[in-house]
């Protein structure tokens, strides 16, 4: 790797050092004193967030702490309205400021939560319970059975009876009530996810619907500002949540502060005040309350009846901690990490805890089997018959285990589109399995690479395909979906945020087979749910589609990829495209990694390599080496730093001048990307010194000024860049890629962050023209290789490396390739499809 000082000079020392990272040890309820806990130390079950950094500020896991931007009293008192930063894993540096999540600026209130009363959770439709591997039972010791078969290209009628209930209540078409006396009703459209911030083209495929034809023929008009639909319940008369009132006074009873009073009855409903009176302990429903916290409320209001062993008490951990754990990635815990983990925050009688959980309903036990010994079959049992498999006992909440069993079902589905049985028909007459049948083969044949055609005699004769590369592999999904299209296929390619969507555009329309309006077939993951772009959706809800490839697929969370999967018609073909290197999703899963692993479905590996000393340096670590590139262009430039205070005088210096200078990028298209937001060089930090040089202002709108390059999270998992256009009774006004979006002033603090500087997450999916990656010595422990890989791989022309990690930075590329996560979805799956689809 080129080494210079990116043509800046020197900065002093600082002073800033790793933050103290002493601790505080939790004090178990009911015992007088001081009340202070650890910065939520050991509560968190596992490692974080899969591939990032760990959600540690001393060695032990973090839970989201009630504040942003400042580092809160640990005492366990009061708890403090929380900023709402993100609902999933942490990625910090070392601060011992709150736990701050991968990124995503994305409020706990509309993923991590429980939904508010009267409302239900994203649509899954709930599978039918299965034997052996993936087992899902409803007490600890779950029996036998019979695994099901696999999906053959058609929805159960049970499948198809539960989609129709769970949408139109969804819908508000009927209410849950009706349905445990009523036939559920046919399927309606589902509901529309949170509106895209961007208005899409209209796509005008050769066998589009008549809706889409209409779309594409209508002039496309200025774009109205898109208005985020806001997640709180309606308010009541004077604009106050129904109940808040009375939730008031029962925090103020309880030493809690009353700003807390709208966050609990949205959580807990009408009847927040009678339920926190019951059970004090529901107030870690809340996002960001801690363990410490609600038991000091707990102690005010129940006086010495307040004890550690309290069930109630219990029961809220056990589900607190669950959620803790799908924040930092997992759909499930292996019980016994849940039973440590409950012993961490001074629960007596762990096992009696999840006994209690489990038979209450709190959460729910599955049985997974475990791979097979290296060598083969298992050893036989005494009496000469095969000795059981052995299996892990696993613990999930129902919402994370409804959608990976949803999303294992789909997969399933469209894994068997073509296998019938003996190699008969396929429904629409042509040979099942027959690259020929529509005209692949001379598609194939005209593609622009082997990779390519590869990938279109593969999708041609299977229903589910993986296909895995680098950057310049995304044009090989691009050309299926323009060959597909010529065809008279009605094709679309999904990118995960909008800036993917853009360059995905590009390669639509540069490939061979492409027609006038190939890059219309471009939209993102968010668009495509929420009906803003694509196809549309039929009389049951389904796209209206028969082919979509799903780049960016890393990124697909479990939730997300259960509604993608189940809003696919029968008979389409499915294509999960990504970087196996990049981190994995924001939120709970790894969809991607759980679908190689599994190997039950076709894997074309892309030849094309990523171009230039960029491209060579990245490719390197996605197999472990870092190494040193010959860049004369200065395509790669590495700026050596002593502390915390040097590496931002440094960032400062490369995006303002050094970069613009001799690279000719200007600092509007440079992206600083370093591990987390808190910390002396973390997001906060550098946002403020990047602000102070490039567009000074007192932030008259909420912190934010005309100008500004900030970072707004439309949904959970999903960032996009924009630019402060102005402010007004409305709220803040963005431009994101061209589309104005009006921000409501009361949500602004929960979804709107400077973005000069961004974590590795929040970047993940997007390209600039530069990037500055920070490293800074106090982030050492959290890296890993997918880490540096996704950080690495974000600029185009030139990266610039910010390096104060000494040797920690090629240890963990060499070394610690991902934080794993616990997931159900790969045993799923090799359950319920036969090995034989994998090709």
């Amino acid at each position: 790797m080129a080494e210079t000082n990116g043509n800046a000079t020197a900065a002093e020392p600082s002073g800033n050092t790793a933050p103290d990272t002493a601790a505080r040890a939790p004090a178990p309820a009911g015992q007088d004193g001081p009340h202070h806990t650890k910065t939520n130390g050991e509560t968190a079950p596992s490692e974080t967030n899969g591939d990032t950094t760990p959600s540690k500020a001393n060695g032990n896991a973090t839970a989201a702490e009630p504040s942003g931007d400042t580092t809160p009293d640990t005492a366990a008192g009061p708890p403090t309205p929380a900023r709402q930063d993100g609902p999933h894993h942490t990625e910090t540096n070392g601060d011992p400021a709150p736990a701050e999540t991968n990124g995503d600026a994305t409020p706990d209130t509309a993923a991590r939560t429980p939904a508010p009363a009267g409302q239900d959770r994203p649509h899954h439709t709930e599978p039918s319970p299965r034997g052996g591997s993936g087992e899902r039972a409803e007490v600890p010791a779950a029996s036998g059975g019979g695994g099901g078969a696999a999906g053959k290209g058609k929805r159960s009628a049970a499948a198809e009876a539960l989609a129709a209930a769970v949408r139109a209540v969804e819908s508000g078409e009927r209410s849950a009530a009706s349905f445990f006396n009523d036939t559920p009703a046919a399927r309606p459209v589902p509901p529309t996810a949170p509106a895209a911030p961007t208005a899409p083209a209209a796509p005008t495929a050769p066998a589009a619907p008549m809706r889409e034809q209409a779309r594409a023929a209508a002039p496309a008009p200025t774009p109205a500002p898109v208005r985020r639909p806001s997640a709180r319940p309606a308010p009541g008369p004077g604009g106050e949540i129904p109940g808040s009132g009375d939730v008031r006074q029962v925090l103020a009873a309880g030493g809690a502060p009353e700003t807390l009073a709208g966050q609990v009855a949205a959580v807990l409903g009408e009847r927040a005040a009678e339920a926190l009176r019951e059970d004090p302990w529901q107030l870690l429903a809340v996002p960001g309350v801690r363990p410490d916290q609600a038991d000091g409320f707990a102690r005010a209001l129940l006086g010495p009846a307040c004890e550690p062993g309290d069930e109630r008490r219990a029961l809220a951990l056990t589900g607190w901690l669950l959620e803790r754990a799908a924040l930092e990635g997992h759909t499930a815990l292996e019980s016994s990490a849940l039973r440590e983990a409950l012993a961490k925050v001074s629960v007596p009688d762990p096992d009696e805890a999840l006994r209690t959980a489990i038979a209450e309903g709190v959460v729910l036990v599955f049985q997974d089997a475990l791979d097979a010994p290296a060598g083969g079959a298992r050893p036989p049992a005494a009496d000469g018959e095969e000795a059981e498999q052995p299996v892990r006992v696993l613990l999930g909440l129902d919402r994370y285990a409804l959608a990976e069993e949803s999303l294992a079902d789909g997969l399933a589905r469209l894994a068997g589109t073509f296998a019938t049985p003996g190699g008969g028909v396929a429904a629409d007459g042509a040979p099942a399995g027959d690259p020929s049948a529509p005209g692949w083969e001379s598609a194939a044949a005209a593609a622009p690479t082997a990779s390519a055609a590869e990938l279109i005699r593969t999708v041609a004769a299977h229903g589910l395909v993986v296909h895995s590369g680098g950057e310049a592999a995304r044009a090989e999904p691009a050309a299926l979906v323009a060959a597909a299209r010529a065809m008279g296929l009605r094709a679309y390619a999904a990118a995960h945020s909008e800036d993917g969507r853009r360059r995905l555009a590009a390669s639509l329309g540069e490939a061979p087979a492409a027609g006038p309006e190939a890059a219309s077939a471009a939209v993102t993951v968010a668009a495509l749910l929420a009906d803003a772009a694509g196809p549309g959706r039929d009389e049951e809800g389904a796209l209206t589609l028969d082919l979509l490839a799903v780049l960016d697929a890393p990124q697909l969370d479990v939730e997300t990829a259960a509604m993608l999967v189940e809003s696919l018609p029968d008979g389409a073909r499915l294509v999960l495209s990504g970087d196996p290197g990049v981190l994995w999703s924001a939120g709970p899963g790894r969809v991607f990694a759980d679908l190689v692993a599994a190997r039950r479905c076709p894997q074309v590996v892309s030849r094309s390599p990523d171009p230039g000393p960029i491209g060579e340096l990245v490719s390197g670590i996605g197999i472990g080496e870092l190494l040193q590139v010959e860049a004369p262009g200065k395509e790669v430039v590495i700026v050596p730093v002593r502390d915390a205070g040097e590496a931002v005088h440094r960032t400062v210096q490369l995006v303002a001048d050094s970069v613009p200078r001799a690279i000719g990028v200007p600092p509007e298209q440079t992206q600083v990307i370093t591990p987390g937001h808190g910390g002396a060089a973390g997001t906060r930090a550098l946002n403020a010194a990047l602000k102070n040089r490039l567009n000074p202002g007192p932030g008259r709108f909420g912190g934010f000024d005309p100008g500004d390059r900030v970072a707004y999270t439309p949904a959970p998992g999903r960032t996009v860049p924009g630019t402060v256009v102005s402010a007004d009774a409305e709220g803040l006004r963005l431009d994101c890629a061209g589309a104005p979006v009006v921000v409501p002033r009361a949500e602004v603090g929960e979804l709107v962050r400077h973005g000069w500087a961004l974590t590795a997450h929040q970047a993940a999916g997007m390209r600039w023209p530069a990037a500055v990656v920070v490293l800074p010595g106090d982030a050492t422990a959290g890296l890993t290789r997918s880490w540096v890989y996704t950080a690495f791989g974000r600029g185009e022309r030139h990266l610039s490396v910010v390096h104060g990690a000494d040797g920690a930075l090629p240890r963990a590329v060499a070394e610690i390739p991902f934080k794993d996560r616990t997931t159900r979805l790969r045993a799923l799956l090799q359950a319920q499809v036969p090995a034989e689809s994998a090709g």
